[in-house]
């Protein structure tokens, strides 16, 4: 008698859904807590090799936190117009009138009225940005470039209107120049502060390098400092964990299936870009009444567009792209305070990184990418042997070039909201 087998096919392996998908693709916190070690653990040992001790020096820290502060409101801001699925390239503009409206009523008042000011700027070039988009269905790209060149124009002819011919001389305005305003003051935490300096001062591997970090943390940090922290955590919590914030996000997504479940995507793009406005001109106001403590033309200096790269580098996420603007502000304080020796020590670091880069491709199997790395380090690595600092020109020109490398090293892996800078009329899926 002989038994019969009958062959069952083995079951069907689960569909991974959307959301395991990009569950996949994040890191956890354990693995972003090891890249941070591990990044703090390179830095450390370059310091120690070349003698760079401004590296994380608490001065470096709490230079570097002064510029990353609007690079980073302003990345914030795009977040909140793109997860709406509007380009606002306009955010240098919106910037400009920011830092106007500051100066305009900070020195007449109080610099807090010219807070507030700042921000209204900020919203109403963003209201202009959203009727020309969301409304009138003008190009997003056409309509951020009319918003930069109209906050340009418009502020200069303010300014000679009236910080020149409407403020006496012995104010200190001009054509180019508000007169100054007081400072909103600053905070630093009493006994941490000195402690984490005197253990900086002994330069102990490692121990000092966080140290001065922490230290350029507690030490002379502004109020609008703090108050961008807050508002990062709030943007997060109000788009990722409220009704509000999904609506927001489903009309960057996919604005017709909104409308199909009572969303009113107008209205909620309308928000989105008011409060990109209002956040782009806050940054101006962190320029005007903390950076220089007057309105200056010309000073926003295109962190706007560094605020575009730094919210494309975190993916439109408010965690990547505060860790994009920390890196911008870092490279932008190391050219402003160290010039070019303590760039050229950053060379090393760009060694070890593309050497670690070689190897992760190579293991990867991606050989042609994993030479390239490789070439390009052994060329940096002759660079860094043959010289003892970079030239003056290569210093300034830091943020923008570390802006160029890190979009090239993250752009495949971003994935921007699908109806991003797509026309939407009401009732279009019928």
């Amino acid at each position: 008698m002989t038994a019969t087998t009958t062959d069952t096919p083995p079951p069907a392996a689960p569909a991974v859904s959307g959301e395991a998908k990009k569950a996949r693709g994040r890191l956890s916190a354990g693995q972003t807590l090891m890249i941070v070690v591990g990044a703090l653990f390179l830095v450390s040992a370059v310091r120690v090799v070349t003698g760079a001790d401004q590296l994380t020096s608490g001065g470096q820290i709490s230079a570097a936190l002064g510029l990353a502060v609007p690079i980073g409101l302003a990345a914030l801001a795009g977040l909140w117009s793109e997860r709406a699925g509007v380009v606002n390239i306009g955010l240098e503009g919106m910037m400009i009138l920011g830092t106007f409206g500051a100066g305009w009523l900070g020195w007449q008042t109080s610099p807090w009225l010219g807070l507030l000011c700042g921000i209204g700027f900020g919203v109403l070039g963003g209201l202009i940005h959203a009727v020309a988009t969301v409304t009138f269905g003008v190009d997003h790209i056409v309509s951020g470039v009319a918003v930069n060149l109209l906050a340009l124009g418009a502020t200069q002819y303010l300014a000679k209107l009236f910080f020149a011919e409407g403020v006496p001389a012995s104010k200190g305005g001009n054509p180019k120049q508000s007169p100054p305003a007081e400072s909103l003051g600053d905070i630093t935490v009493p006994g941490l502060s000195g402690g984490l300096h005197s253990i900086e001062q002994h330069h102990w591997f490692l121990v000092s390098d966080l140290a001065g970090i922490l230290g350029g943390l507690v030490t002379n940090v502004s109020v609008i400092t703090i108050l961008a922290v807050l508002l990062f955590v709030g943007s997060w919590w109000v788009l990722w964990r409220t009704s509000f914030g999904l609506r927001l996000r489903s009309c960057g997504e996919n604005p017709v299936a909104a409308e199909s479940l009572g969303v009113n995507v107008y209205a909620h793009k309308y928000a989105a870009v008011a409060i990109s406005g209002g956040l782009a001109g806050l940054g101006g106001a962190f320029l005007a009444l903390v950076t220089s403590h007057s309105y200056l033309e010309g000073q926003t200096g295109g962190r706007g567009y560094i605020g575009l790269a730094a919210m494309i580098f975190g993916n439109w996420r408010p965690g990547g792209l505060a860790m994009g603007a920390g890196l911008f502000g870092f490279s932008d304080a190391l050219q402003l305070r160290n010039g070019g020796e303590t760039v050229h020590a950053l060379l090393l670091l760009l060694v070890v990184l593309l050497a670690l880069l070689a190897g992760w491709k190579a293991y990867r199997k991606a050989f042609l990418q994993a030479t390239i790395s490789a070439v390009i380090a052994a060329i940096v690595l002759v660079w860094y042997l043959l010289t003892d600092e970079v030239p003056g020109d290569f210093v300034g020109a830091t943020p923008y070039v570390v802006t160029l490398l890190v979009l090239s090293l993250s752009a495949q892996r971003l994935r921007m909201p699908k109806a991003n800078g797509m026309r939407y009329r009401k009732g279009q899926g019928k």
